[in-house]
């Protein structure tokens, strides 16, 4: 039997551990693979970030091995399925992962989003506080 390609996603905020929407909650449960970074920039939306990708900055987060059962979900979640509601965008890019480049599934925010938002220094959702 051919099993479908292993998928990875980088999450930066309530995805992530012990965060309001903790990625281990859910089921098919994934598989941590270890604290990850992307270039960024991280901004505040009240209850939850959006990262803007590229640029100078950094924005930390946590890399998670997925079924594609689970990614379906986390397509509802970030409503960009079944119907987007344009707020966030699917994105394949590298992110650094134990200092190597893997290739992984990010939901990048609206750039009109963002407009007179904070950007939270340092580029951790989990530090802001």
């Amino acid at each position: 039997m051919v099993t479908p390609a292993q998928r990875h996603v980088f999450v930066y905020g309530t995805l992530r551990r012990g965060e309001a929407n903790d990625i281990n909650r859910l089921r098919p449960a994934p598989r941590y693979l270890g604290p990850a970074r992307v270039p960024g920039t991280l901004y505040d939306l009240g209850p939850y970030p959006g990262v803007i990708l590229g640029g100078a900055g950094w924005v930390q987060g946590e890399v998670y091995a997925i079924s594609p059962e689970l990614e379906r979900q986390l397509d509802l979640i970030e409503e960009v399925a079944p119907v987007p509601s344009g707020e966030y965008a699917r994105r394949e890019i590298d992110v650094t992962l134990h200092g190597a480049p893997l290739r992984c599934l990010v939901y990048e925010i609206d750039a009109q989003r963002v407009t007179g938002r904070a950007v939270i220094a340092g580029g951790d959702w989990c530090r802001r506080r």
